[in-house]
């Protein structure tokens, strides 16, 4: 359907003017992740907990035990998967990794924990084991937090920043008036999407070079496939609240279903802790948020250096989530 340009960014503009003269919302999309990351920059950044975390590659048949295992105040968490267990020694998100089965471990050559830990191991059975060091730069809590904030702000900022207005509009019988004019659906609802989409991604940036200023977090992958991913989530999240907004006309329940929406999404999409150890159901419910896949994406990109290739499966699920939520938002979409 073609769009009539004047049409289109008259309503462009006129919903960018309105959020600039809200003072607060716009102190709010801002203000709320900044503080955030602010805080738990600050709650952690003193030294890490007394205790030390070693990871064990679980074994099919029997291994004997090593009296290292039994050692006080060391937590032993059994994995699968080697070298994804490596990486977390190489960023200082484990220990020590220990192989008992052929015998080797390995730790971070710049880990005082790790040089401690060997120690151990050698004064209780472990002498004849192979070592194995990695090296790199730690990885925090604020480094892994960063950008799941980033994301449920985007979130919180699409669904009640076009979702709610579209509602408040039908109730307050805006859109009715509208629909008296040449204005299309189409040209209404793609200068909606368009003015949030570049508002989101503006108070994002602000908030990403604020807080990078403050803290300093991890940045190992490409800002330019940061910035696409960050994009993609976003519309997607957009076409979400399109949704919700197609045909609710009371303010009160648009609040409600928007609300069933994002918490649900904050708490089971890895903002505040990773999902790894979850009922394997929930983590299954997780993959259904459009949240789960713009966290997995964008911190894959921010801690681990990922390309766009690498984080393809995500992608492609918000693509095929972004035009199916589009469709019906647009098909059930009505003015009044």
């Amino acid at each position: 359907m073609p769009i009539k340009t004047a049409r289109f960014l008259a309503i462009f503009t006129t919903r960018n003017k309105e959020f600039w003269r809200d003072r607060s919302a716009l102190a709010w999309n801002i203000l709320f992740p900044a503080l955030v990351v602010l805080g738990f920059g600050f709650a952690f950044s003193g030294d890490r907990p007394n205790l030390y975390k070693v990871a064990v590659v679980e074994q099919g048949g029997a291994t004997p035990a090593l009296e290292f295992e039994n050692t006080e105040y060391i937590r032993f968490l059994p994995v699968s998967d080697v070298q994804a267990a490596v990486t977390k020694v190489d960023r200082h998100q484990l220990d020590m990794l220990l192989d008992p089965a052929a015998q080797r471990y390995w730790i971070n050559d710049t880990s005082p924990s790790g040089y401690i830990l060997e120690r151990v191991l050698h004064a209780t059975g472990g002498a004849d084991y192979t070592r194995e060091t990695v090296s790199g730069r730690e990885t925090r809590y604020i480094d892994w937090l960063i950008p799941g904030v980033l994301s449920m702000n985007m979130m919180f900022s699409a669904l009640f920043g076009v979702g709610f207005v579209i509602v408040r509009y039908r109730k307050n019988g805006v859109l009715k008036r509208l629909k008296a004019t040449p204005l299309t659906a189409f040209e209404f609802l793609s200068a909606q999407v368009m003015s949030r989409l570049w508002l989101i991604l503006f108070t994002t940036t602000a908030v990403f070079i604020g807080s990078d200023l403050i803290i300093g977090f991890s940045m190992f992958g490409s800002y330019l496939d940061l910035f696409l991913v960050f994009t993609l989530g976003s519309i997607c999240m957009i076409s979400l609240s399109l949704l919700i907004a197609a045909r609710v006309s009371s303010e009160e329940l648009a609040g409600g279903l928007l609300n069933l929406i994002s918490w649900p999404m904050m708490f089971l999409s890895g903002v505040w802790f990773s999902l790894e150890g979850l009922h394997p159901w929930v983590q299954k419910l997780a993959q259904v948020f459009p949240l789960t896949h713009l966290i997995n994406a964008s911190r894959a990109i921010m801690i681990d250096g990922a390309g766009l290739m690498d984080v393809a499966s995500d992608i492609v699920v918000l693509v095929l989530m972004t035009l199916v939520l589009l469709a019906i938002g647009a098909w059930s979409f009505r003015w009044q």
